[in-house]
């Protein structure tokens, strides 16, 4: 039972116990570009933060997404509006069995999506995407750098 009446949607707090404090989320309730509600959101947390490096070679724009346990046809690579690269999926969770007894359940399931800003000078046209053991590679070649045309002026007098 609450010591304090609860202003924030029927949390429970208790004023002697530091670990029982509920902070409050303003954007609780609301959908998610997913479609998932926030609360359904914070349970599977660790997976729709799918850790993603992005980095520039000479030649590309490379993309690198931890997404263990999953299969290639689980993920969605796309490209919106020609300039976003879209990586998408959904991991199943696990059969519950009548008889099972859980202990621990750490392992995240649910929706998760990541959308990141292509520049200027991506191919979007050519974007190649592999997956092998549990990491997905996106590839985006560049565009040759344009180098600026100079004309030599000859100096008279």
């Amino acid at each position: 039972m609450s010591l304090i009446p609860s202003f924030f949607g029927g949390r429970r707090t208790n004023v002697f116990d530091p670990f029982s404090l509920d902070l409050y989320d303003p954007v609780e309730g609301f959908s998610t570009p997913s479609g998932m509600t926030n609360t359904t959101s914070k349970d599977v947390a660790a997976f729709t933060n799918a850790k993603v490096d992005w980095r520039e070679t000479p030649e590309a724009h490379v993309f690198k997404a931890d997404l263990p346990g999953l299969k290639k046809e689980e993920v969605k690579v796309e490209v919106e509006d020609g300039n976003i690269l879209q990586i998408s999926g959904e991991r199943s969770s696990e059969n519950e069995e009548k008889n099972d007894k859980w202990h621990r359940v750490e392992r995240s399931s649910g929706k998760f999506m990541r959308r990141f800003k292509l520049p200027e000078n991506a191919k979007v046209e050519e974007v190649k995407a592999s997956m092998e053991n549990g990491v997905l590679s996106v590839t985006v070649p560049k565009m040759p750098e344009r180098k600026p045309e100079v004309k030599s002026i000859d100096i008279s007098g």
